[in-house]
């Protein structure tokens, strides 16, 4: 169920859209697809609010998950790429960094209520030299390596990972309805046509990283790894024009305008402002 602006048939403007399976979207359209500033409620309890570009979660927004857990930052193509801040709810720690499709990748902070760990991430788990500072102004230096879990059992099913923004497939369908499908009308091959694809790296399985410490000194901000900075990207994907504002944005020349009207009057000006730009050089 949609309630909400059209245009041209499709959705367009502000408008809030019932799925089948409770999940709810309300905010901008633009050309029938989610476009702009909108909150997305999923049937888990899960909730998105922030920017949406065709369809996907693309820009600044927060996630909140069912189990307390919230992902504020950037977004690309549905995935947590950016500059981004997650806090775990069970145990009020946060994570401060940078990811890279969908995962804690480069440089970054974990936050917890009395310390901090100043480092790196790899695939979502601390690697390399790093550093924690504590209250009472020392600082342990020391690095994180990547070792096998004595725990891990490969029989068993791996959960899903924490965090991990999943939606479910019937609702990627629903949700995807209003997208203009890629067809082959000009006799060229779609395997040709496809774009890169955006997707995250797999995970390390059976791995866990162990803390070394090397030696405690007094706090020292000179000592501390580099402070993550935002990715400098390109935005990817095009932009939809909002081609239903352009038509309600007359050229002021067509209201003054009429036949036999102003005779003698400014008439050279009104043949001059016929032609695009000559009022904006007209003033």
């Amino acid at each position: 169920m949609y309630v909400g602006r059209y245009c041209k048939g499709l959705r367009h403007g502000a408008g809030l859209y019932v799925f089948k399976n409770g999940a709810r979207y309300d905010g901008e359209w633009r050309q029938g697809v989610k476009y702009g500033q909108g909150t997305f409620w999923y049937p888990d309890g899960t909730r998105y609010e922030g920017e949406w570009k065709r369809d996907m979660k693309y820009g600044f927004g927060v996630y909140y998950y069912v189990n307390g857990d919230v992902y504020e930052g950037s977004w690309k193509k549905n995935f947590r790429h950016g500059m981004g801040s997650y806090l775990y709810a069970d145990t009020n720690t946060k994570f401060m960094g940078t990811w890279i499709k969908d995962r804690m990748q480069g440089p970054g902070q974990l936050i917890h209520p009395r310390h901090r760990f100043h480092g790196f991430w790899q695939l979502n788990l601390p690697y390399g030299r790093g550093c924690f500072t504590f209250e009472n102004a020392c600082m342990q230096h020391g690095h994180y390596v990547h070792v096998k879990d004595p725990d891990y059992d490969e029989t068993k099913e791996e959960p899903v990972e924490q965090g991990q923004v999943t939606e479910p497939a019937t609702l990627e369908a629903e949700a995807g309805e209003g997208n203009k499908k890629l067809e082959d009308t000009e006799g060229v091959k779609l395997e040709e046509a496809k774009p890169e694809p955006f997707e995250p790296l797999a995970l390390k399985k059976g791995v866990i990283a162990l803390w070394r410490a090397r030696c405690i000194t007094p706090y020292n901000a000179d000592l501390l790894p580099p402070e993550p900075v935002p990715l400098q990207e390109e935005v990817s994907v095009d932009s939809l024009l909002d081609r239903c504002s352009e038509d309600l944005i007359m050229a002021p020349e067509r209201y003054l305008k009429y036949e036999d009207e102003y005779e003698g009057e400014g008439g050279r000006y009104y043949e001059d402002a016929d032609y695009p730009g000559s009022f904006v050089e007209a003033i």
